[in-house]
């Protein structure tokens, strides 16, 4: 492994470099591109720049090579700025009242997506995907670590696995305090932090939520470093050593992050099927564009898994409380006051993911409304002590949280045409298809290329669809006033009884689809009393862009029908060396399949025959150490496949669970970001069975088959 010393020297000179050569390039290619942008084109010869400018892509877009996403991305801006060009030009119309208001609505919401989409390729065009630098073998050179595991309002189910986790990661004992910062100030709290041997701190008031309980800890402890875990989040024994290094060899580094990986479903995860084949919503924020961000030394406190440095935290005036992402906002004052920031893309924690769909909005409406606020209060691209690198990249991270409205407008956008007959789009249909479908595809396939595994092509749409109407109204109103709204917890370690439609969360995609139906419906009218081949090419394309819109519609529909999710606790794969030992003394050998907080599944090696009810003792091995935990056979799955239960167990053996399997150095690095690329066909097909399985659970819904099934679910009947 090279020096990181000299990798740190390294870094700055490569980045001067870069800029160099690509300020080069720009003088020698500027000049042509320009007039590729802007020169206009007839339909005919439109088409032909487009193929030949799409063959060049296609036949790059699987060499290998750094520079290979960066052509793909150039192909992609120069036919999306010569789209834009065009479109501000040439097709903006001053006709009636209606075709202004509407026109100038969509071509806002193109501009916005044009410069997310620029932002967004600058952000990730050269990843630094970061590796860990070993400590110091002499383990006196290590510093003093304080854990923070901030909790308000959950469960001690949730918390003490994370808690336990972190008295087992291997740091110098005397290097080491845990501190449970406990909001909610209760005794059961209180007394598990005693049986567990580690800190509990609890203050008078809540002020500040979060980020004021972790100034108050900062305030009560001395650790040089501090770590930071949500209570659902547990920790491998390597974290520290992992992620500590870096810090050693850059004294201007202020925050490691590291990956929030979620080894539960999602609800769309869970209400669409798709867990562990399609990527999460979260995975290309923490597989790309994190690492991204990195290069550019823009890297953001996520408020877990991460560890801060003592000193720049407390001279920024600690955790930010003017906003309600204040981790975020933490690392902006960070970036400003001269610290650096790092990003380690090895998952080194993993938590619960959020349990419904509701809970799911609340909580990205808080991330939404803190980015908005952050851009009012305190805007990256102003002020002092920020890279134009940073700036950008923060100023996407913040725009990206815009995107309410501008989903809303291209879901409505052809009905303008349907309903009113109005040119939002001053060209013929052949003309646009000549002009946009160009720059959708290039997005698409560039997007395939730097994305991949992260995020599977479209699902995007339908991420940011389902909460587009929900985050539009608190993005707006903490522009207009951003000392509008509070701090919400998210909700973890629930439960869903029963599986039913959430009507309420699934109301305005309702009302969006009945809108593009009933435009459907006109534009075939349309077709029929139509006097022109112009204006029945200009219905089709409305029409086809309708039945898009429905597709993705669709789809969010189905994530609002919530799953029956009764576990108290989630399996997570497994596949170790196990023994199982009976009460006649016989040890039988197995493979563990997949374990939970209260049980585990097993493979026997060789077939035997055992009974319901057993009482036996599952040994678990780790790091040649092992333990034996007492538990009770509960079924026989088949195929030698053993389900077990845990009985009661003692705190050490609990413990020691936690750190044979939550724990474990590999656990999520050998789950994390293991999908495999997906092409648009692919993607397109699993969008069109998830939109299909939404329009199904709707019939459902209206015709009383989903309220039957609820009534019969809490009867405790089958289907």
């Amino acid at each position: 492994m090279a020096d990181p010393s000299v990798a740190g020297q390294e870094r700055p000179l490569r980045r001067l470099t870069l800029w160099l050569a690509l300020g080069a390039l720009a003088l020698l290619v500027l000049p042509a591109l320009a007039l590729m942008v802007v020169v206009p084109l007839d339909v005919r010869h439109q088409l032909v720049f487009s193929a030949v400018v799409f063959g060049a892509a296609l036949l790059l877009r699987n060499r290998e090579g750094r520079l290979v996403p960066l052509v793909l991305m150039g192909l992609s801006l120069l036919v999306s700025t010569r789209y834009m060009w065009w479109r501000l030009t040439e097709t903006v119309g001053l006709g009636s009242v209606v075709d202004i208001t509407l026109g100038l609505g969509l071509v806002s919401a193109e501009i916005y997506a044009f410069v997310v989409l620029v932002l967004g390729y600058f952000q990730v065009s050269r990843p630094l995907n970061r590796r860990p630098v070993p400590l110091p073998e002499d383990q006196t050179q290590w510093p003093v670590v304080d854990v923070y595991i901030p909790t308000y309002n959950e469960p001690l189910s949730v918390v003490r696995t994370t808690v336990l986790a972190a008295t087992v990661m291997d740091w110098p004992k005397d290097k080491l305090n845990i501190w449970l910062l406990d909001d909610g100030r209760r005794d059961e709290f209180r007394q598990f932090c005693e049986q567990a041997g580690v800190g509990y701190l609890a203050r008078s008031d809540n002020k500040g939520a979060k980020a004021g309980n972790i100034n108050a800890a900062l305030r009560q402890t001395g650790g040089e470093y501090v770590a930071i875990f949500d209570c659902d989040h547990m920790p491998t024994r390597s974290f520290l050593q992992m992620s500590m290094g870096w810090f050693l060899h850059d004294e201007k580094l202020a925050v490691v992050q590291t990956p929030h990986y979620f080894f539960s479903p999602d609800p769309f995860e869970r209400n669409l099927g798709t867990f562990g084949t399609v990527p999460n919503e979260g995975e290309l924020f923490y597989g790309l564009l994190q690492d991204g961000n990195d290069q550019w030394d823009a890297t953001f406190f996520c408020g877990s898994c991460a560890v801060i440095k003592r000193a720049p935290l407390e001279e920024v005036g600690g955790v930010a409380t003017e906003t309600v992402t204040e981790d975020a906002h933490t690392a902006l004052r960070l970036h400003r006051a001269g610290y650096t920031s790092a990003y380690i893309p090895i998952p080194q924690a993993a938590g619960l993911a959020t349990e419904s769909m509701s809970a799911h909005v609340g909580q990205r409406i808080r991330w939404a409304r803190g980015m908005a606020q952050i851009l009012r209060v305190d805007n990256p691209m102003l002020g002092k002590g920020l890279k134009l690198a940073q700036r950008l990249c923060y100023t996407n991270a913040m725009l990206h949280f815009f995107y309410g409205l501008p989903r809303i407008i291209f879901l409505t956008a052809p009905l303008a045409f349907l309903f009113f007959g109005a040119h939002v789009i001053h060209a013929s249909a052949l003309m646009i298809a000549a002009y946009a479908l160009p720059h959708l595809a290039h997005a698409l396939l560039t997007n395939q290329r730097i994305q991949g595994r992260h995020r599977h092509l479209l699902w995007n749409e339908v991420y940011e669809t389902a909460l587009a109407w929900y985050i539009l109204r608190p993005t707006t109103m903490a522009v207009l006033n951003p000392k509008l709204g509070k701090f919400n917890v998210t909700a973890k370690g629930g439960l869903v009884p029963r599986s039913y439609f959430d009507a309420h969360i699934a109301l305005p995609y309702l009302v969006l689809l009945l809108l593009n139906l009933i435009g459907m419906a006109v534009g075939i009218g349309r077709l029929v009393t139509a006097d022109s081949a112009g204006v029945v090419q200009t219905v089709w394309l409305n029409i086809g862009w309708t039945v898009y819109n429905m597709i993705i519609l669709g789809a969010v529909i189905a994530t609002c029908n919530e799953q029956r999710q009764v576990r108290k606790s989630h399996r997570v794969p497994l596949d170790v060396r196990a023994t199982l030992h009976l009460p006649d003394g016989q040890a039988l050998g197995c493979r563990t399949v997949n374990f939970s907080q209260g049980g585990i599944a097993v493979k026997l090696d060789e077939p035997h025959s055992l009974s319901e009810g057993l009482e036996v003792e599952v040994e678990l091995t780790h790091r040649r150490r092992s333990g034996r935990l007492p538990a009770v056979l509960r079924h026989d799955r088949g195929e030698q496949v053993l389900g077990i239960e845990f009985s009661d167990l003692d705190l050490e053996q609990e413990r020691w669970l936690v750190a044979s399997t939550f724990a474990r150095a590999d656990m999520w690095v050998s789950i994390w970001g293991r999908h495999g690329d997906e092409g648009f066909f692919g993607s397109l097909a699993s969008v069109l069975k998830a939109s299909g399985r939404g329009f199904g659970r709707l019939g459902r819904w209206m015709t009383g088959g989903e309220r039957r099934a609820a009534a019969r679910d809490a009867r405790g009947e089958s289907g």
